[in-house]
């Protein structure tokens, strides 16, 4: 697609990108850019990063911006964004992560996803076979995608990754109570208890060596609010979900057995 196509689709759809941002000034700069020379639909949150983070933004007087002082975590990020981009306007969000390990090329990717399934969330699915995608990330993702499979019975490859579009404007009414990096398996299982339909699109991804990844993950206290986040949605689905869904399907076979007599009545007495 040409450059001027992408845009109109962006505007047409009310599609933005939305990067939060932690302390992450080395790459913020390049990623911005990256986004940029494919559309100017663009939202920075800064979750109350204590680098040169402000500085950079300052550099795009274009990019609209959310700021707080606080660091409240990525779900806090996200949450807020969502906020924002909805009161601007937007009826959905494609989030990226600003550490450089997502492709802005494959924002492309994404569109033409979105334009074959709207309506539905879209999570770029990594490849999480190569040698260089550290070990603890390709046992949580395992871990991640096992418990979403519990929780709504729906199998996916890939259900921690970042680089996602989200239909905010339908999901504005759904309530949540995580804050870190755990609100990214909260928003997917609570979605799909909701009806909207969560899909995986390939996507590249770049982990860089040991020793220059940047990240703010923190494995025992995060692993740790992870699982007892688990443990929640898995006794709601237990106690709440699962016997909802029996009881419509059940309601709905009902409703449809009825319609099918009725209908065969009214065309017998009509001979």
């Amino acid at each position: 697609m040409e450059h001027s196509e992408i845009q109109s689709l962006f505007r047409l759809h009310k599609i933005c990108v939305l990067i939060p941002t932690y302390n992450n000034a080395q790459t913020l700069q390049r990623v911005v850019n990256d986004v940029l020379a494919i559309t100017d639909q663009l939202i920075v949150v800064n979750d109350g990063s204590t680098d040169s983070t402000d500085r950079i933004l300052d550099q795009f007087p274009n990019v609209r911006k959310v700021t707080y002082q606080k660091n409240r975590g990525k779900g806090y990020a996200l949450r807020t964004g969502f906020s924002f981009a909805v009161s601007q306007g937007f009826e959905y969000a494609i989030t990226m992560d600003s550490d450089g390990q997502h492709y802005a090329a494959d924002l492309i990717s994404i569109l033409n996803a979105f334009r074959e399934n709207p309506g539905v969330i879209i999570v770029g699915a990594r490849n999480m076979e190569q040698s260089t995608v550290p070990g603890k990330s390709s046992f949580g993702n395992k871990f991640s995608n096992f418990w979403f499979w519990v929780t709504t019975g729906i199998t996916m490859q890939d259900t921690q990754s970042g680089y996602r579009l989200y239909p905010i404007q339908r999901m504005r009414n759904l309530n949540f109570f995580t804050r870190k990096f755990e609100f990214e398996i909260e928003v997917l299982v609570r979605s799909s208890w909701d009806g909207i339909p969560v899909v995986n699109v390939p996507v590249k991804v770049f982990y860089p060596e040991k020793g220059k990844r940047i990240t703010h993950f923190r494995p025992f206290k995060d692993f740790t609010r992870i699982s007892i986040l688990n443990t929640v949605l898995v006794t709601i689905a237990l106690l709440y979900i699962k016997p909802r869904d029996l009881w419509r399907s059940l309601k709905k076979k009902t409703s449809d057995s009825s319609f099918g007599s009725s209908f065969l009545i009214r065309t017998s007495r009509m001979r």
